[in-house]
C-alpha cells in the first residue's frame, strides 16, 4: 500500500505541475496578441492583465499543490495522524468522543495549515488585480461563522456516521451512504433560504422592466420561480455571476449585483437563458445522480478497507486493537482518495463542457446568440479570464469551454 500510495502522490504532483508549467508558457506566449476574434472588443491591456493574473494564479497553484502533498505525507507516513490519535486519546477513555475529537482535530489543522494559501490569495492575489474587496473584518467574521455552520451540521453528521460504523454490522457502509444522502439533499432546500443569507444580503431585484423579463422567460422554460434576488458579491470580490438555486418552493434566482451593474437587460436575459438551460436539459438533476452514485461507491470501498490493517498500516498509522479505528478509517480515506482518482478529472472535465455546450443550444433558442456572446465577452474582461488558455490544461481542468471555443459554438448555432 506504500509503495503504491508514493507512486500515484508522485504522478498526481507531477502531473499537474506538468500542466500548470504547459499552461504559464501556452498564455505567456500569446500574452501580446489579443485573439482575433476578441480583439473589437477587448483591448490588449485587458487581455495581457487576463494573462498575468491566470500565471499567477496558476503559479500559487503549484506552490500550494506541493505544500498540501508535503502536508499529506508527514499526516499518512512520517505518523501525524498515530501522533494526533496518541494525543487526543488523553483526554477521554470513551471512544466515541475520542474519534469525534481526532476528526476535529485534523479538520481543525487542515483549517489552519491551509489559511496562509487562502490569506494569500484573498489580500494579495486578488487585490493585486483589483478583484478583491473583502476586508480583514469581513473574512474573519465569514471564518468564525463557517467554522460554527462546520459544528452544527458536521459534529452531529460525523457522531452519526461513527455510530452505524460501529452498530449497524457489515452494511453500515450503506446506512451511511443513505444517511449522507438525505444529508445533502437537505442541504440543498435550506441552503437558500437559511445558510446563504449568514453570509451574504439577499434583497429582491429592484427593475421591474428586468424582473418582468426575467419571469417570462422563466416561464417559457417551465421553472416555478419563487424570487429574483440580488446578492451583494461585491463586498468581497469583484467577480460577477448569475445562478439559480433550491427546489420545489425554494426555487430562486440570484445575481450578483456586479453582473448587473456590466450587463445590459438583454446581456442579463442571455445569460439567465444559459442558466436555466442547466435546468430544462435536468443537467442539475443528473449531477446529483451521478454525485451520490460516486459516494455510494466510495463508501463501499471504505466498508472493505476499513477492515483491511494492510490499509492503515501502509499509510503510517497502527489500527487499534483496544479500540474502534472507525474515524480513523475515514480521514484516510478521504485524505488519499484524491491521489488515486486524479486521472478522473478530465473526464469530469469533459462531461461538464458538454453540459455547458448543451446550456448554450438551448440558451440561443430562448434568447439571442449575439447577446449571449456580448455578455460572455464582458465577463471574460471583467473577470481576466485568459482567451487563449493550454489545449491539454484546458482539456484536463476546465468544467467550460475555451473562450475562443465557445464563442464559435455559439456563432454557428447562432
Amino acid at each position: 500500500m506504500t509503495l503504491l500510495f508514493v507512486a500515484f502522490l508522485v504522478a498526481d504532483l507531477c502531473v499537474r505541475q506538468w500542466l500548470a508549467m504547459r499552461q504559464i508558457r501556452h498564455v505567456a506566449s500569446h500574452r501580446d496578441q489579443v485573439p482575433p476574434e476578441f480583439s473589437p472588443r477587448i483591448g490588449l491591456a485587458s487581455h495581457q492583465r487576463a494573462a498575468d493574473y491566470t500565471a499567477a494564479r496558476v503559479r500559487l497553484g503549484m506552490l500550494e499543490r506541493v505544500y498540501d502533498a508535503g502536508i499529506l505525507v508527514a499526516l499518512t507516513l512520517l505518523g501525524g495522524l498515530q501522533a494526533i490519535d496518541l494525543a487526543v486519546a488523553q483526554f477521554t477513555s470513551n471512544d466515541l468522543l475520542r474519534q469525534l475529537l481526532l476528526l476535529g482535530s485534523v479538520v481543525l489543522l487542515l483549517g489552519v495549515l491551509g489559511l496562509p494559501f487562502t490569506l494569500w490569495r484573498q489580500f494579495k492575489l486578488e487585490a493585486r488585480f483589483g478583484f478583491n474587496r473583502m476586508t480583514p473584518g469581513l473574512f474573519a467574521s465569514d471564518l468564525v461563522k463557517g467554522i460554527l455552520l462546520s459544528l452544527a451540521l458536521g459534529a452531529p453528521l460525523a457522531a452519526a456516521i461513527l455510530w452505524l460504523m460501529a452498530s449497524a454490522g457489515s452494511l453500515w457502509w450503506l446506512w451511511a451512504w443513505g444517511l449522507w444522502t438525505v444529508f445533502n439533499l437537505l442541504l440543498l432546500f435550506i441552503f437558500p433560504t437559511f445558510i446563504a443569507p449568514l453570509f451574504n444580503k439577499f434583497t429582491p431585484l429592484s427593475d421591474p422592466d428586468l424582473a418582468n423579463r426575467i419571469k417570462q422567460l422563466a416561464q417559457r422554460c417551465g421553472f416555478a420561480l419563487n424570487g429574483l434576488f440580488v446578492m451583494d458579491g461585491s463586498r468581497r470580490s469583484a467577480h460577477g455571476n448569475a445562478y439559480f438555486t433550491g427546489f420545489g418552493k425554494s426555487r430562486r434566482i440570484v445575481f450578483f449585483d456586479t453582473l448587473l451593474a456590466r450587463l445590459n437587460a438583454d446581456e442579463i436575459e442571455a445569460v439567465l437563458a444559459h442558466e436555466l438551460g442547466h435546468f430544462a436539459k435536468r443537467h442539475i438533476v443528473k449531477r446529483i445522480v451521478l454525485s451520490l452514485g460516486a459516494a455510494l461507491l466510495f463508501f463501499a470501498v471504505l466498508g472493505w478497507l476499513a477492515q483491511q490493517p494492510w490499509f492503515y498500516e501502509g499509510l503510517g498509522v497502527l489500527p487499534r486493537l483496544n479500540g474502534r479505528n472507525d474515524a480513523m478509517a475515514l480521514l484516510l480515506f478521504f485524505l488519499v482518495i484524491p491521489v488515486f482518482t486524479f486521472m478522473l478529472t478530465p473526464i469530469a472535465s469533459w462531461y461538464s463542457r458538454r453540459d455547458e455546450f448543451e446550456a448554450d443550444r438551448y440558451a440561443v433558442s430562448q434568447s439571442s446568440s449575439e447577446q449571449l456572446v456580448s455578455a460572455l465577452v464582458k465577463l471574460y474582461d471583467d473577470n481576466a479570464a485568459t482567451l487563449t488558455p493550454d489545449p491539454v490544461h484546458s482539456a484536463f481542468y476546465d468544467s467550460h469551454p475555451p473562450a475562443a471555443v465557445r464563442i464559435r459554438h455559439l456563432t454557428q448555432h447562432a
